[in-house]
């Protein structure tokens, strides 16, 4: 009886030993903010991620609720931690914005429990430090310029009459102006908390800038989520020529925002500046629009039309 039951237990132990799951790769990284960069952060099921900013974190903005958990408490103020919540391969987005208005963009990318032994390593920690500028300015917004020009050039000119080198410093200084507008347009929206005012809007090459005010007009705090632009129109299709003709709606990439405050207390005021990429052309009945929501309705935003062909930076002088 003894030798019936040893023979089973032998040939079942090496089977046991190679059914075990791949052992799974780690990565600690250091990041220097930079508002204009996006970084991926791989995650994988039952494992949390930790991401450290180097000062007090105010808002957490994920983008799918649903596939990804984002964890953040006043104990610690500098961490936040995410860690996928399904098992299945998932993918978004998360925006985590800090006290001095410093803000980073984040790709989360999920392989799922069933990913390749090949798959990039799980980011265990993250760990951000705050940018390095020898520039000295008085420049009272409370949103940091990396790397920005020393001197701020005139919209459409620079010193000597040449060009302005990028749509940076256009961009800087579309900004301060509506930061000083002191009696904004305001324009109500049914059922929310916010007023809108778009002010200065320039096309700059291939791409078109927009600057915009946002009230909090309500008796609680909001919070907004960052700016998106948006073209929408009807199209036919061949498989729906019956049906009618269906909605079309496509999110155009941002190349560049800033945006002085994401929390709104009551009364509050935040300004903004979008830079995205214009398309060359659009059918007739295609329509563009800045996309405005709160963090707890983006499901319901504010759109606000848009002309196609904005006066270029070199009209305004």
């Amino acid at each position: 009886m003894r030798l019936r039951w040893f023979i089973p237990i032998a040939l079942l132990l090496p089977l046991n030993l190679e059914g075990k799951s791949p052992v799974v790769g780690a990565r600690v990284a250091t990041i220097t903010i930079n508002p204009r960069e996006v970084t991926v952060l791989h995650l994988r099921p039952e494992f949390e991620s930790t991401i450290h900013m180097p000062e007090e974190v105010t808002s957490v903005i994920l983008g799918s609720p649903g596939q990804f958990k984002a964890e953040h408490n006043e104990g610690e103020p500098d961490y936040v931690y995410v860690k996928p919540i399904t098992k299945e391969a998932a993918q978004s987005n998360l925006l985590i914005a800090t006290k001095s208005g410093q803000h980073v963009a984040m790709e989360l990318v999920s392989d799922g429990a069933e990913a390749a032994d090949e798959t990039p390593p799980v980011d265990f920690l993250i760990e951000y430090r705050a940018a390095r500028s020898f520039l000295i300015t008085d420049d009272p917004s409370p949103v940091a310029m990396v790397n920005a020009p020393a001197k701020v050039i005139g919209r459409g000119a620079s010193e000597g009459g040449a060009a302005p080198s990028s749509p940076l410093s256009n961009m800087d200084e579309a900004f301060r102006q509506q930061e000083v507008v002191n009696a904004p347009t305001w324009t109500k929206w049914e059922d929310k908390q916010i007023e809108t005012s778009i002010g200065d809007i320039r096309q700059l090459g291939n791409r078109t800038m927009i600057s915009y005010s946002i009230l909090n007009r309500s008796n609680q705090a909001i919070e907004i989520v960052p700016p998106q632009i948006q073209i929408t129109g009807r199209k036919a299709t061949k498989k729906k020529k019956r049906e009618g003709k269906g909605i079309i709606s496509d999110q155009l990439e941002i190349r560049d925002y800033k945006l002085s405050a994401t929390r709104l207390e009551p009364g509050v005021r935040a300004d903004g500046v979008v830079v995205f990429d214009r398309p060359n052309f659009k059918e007739s009945t295609e329509k563009l629009y800045l996309q405005i929501a709160q963090a707890d309705q983006v499901d319901r935003p504010i759109l606000i039309r848009l002309p196609f062909t904005p006066p270029t930076a070199a009209d305004s002088k």
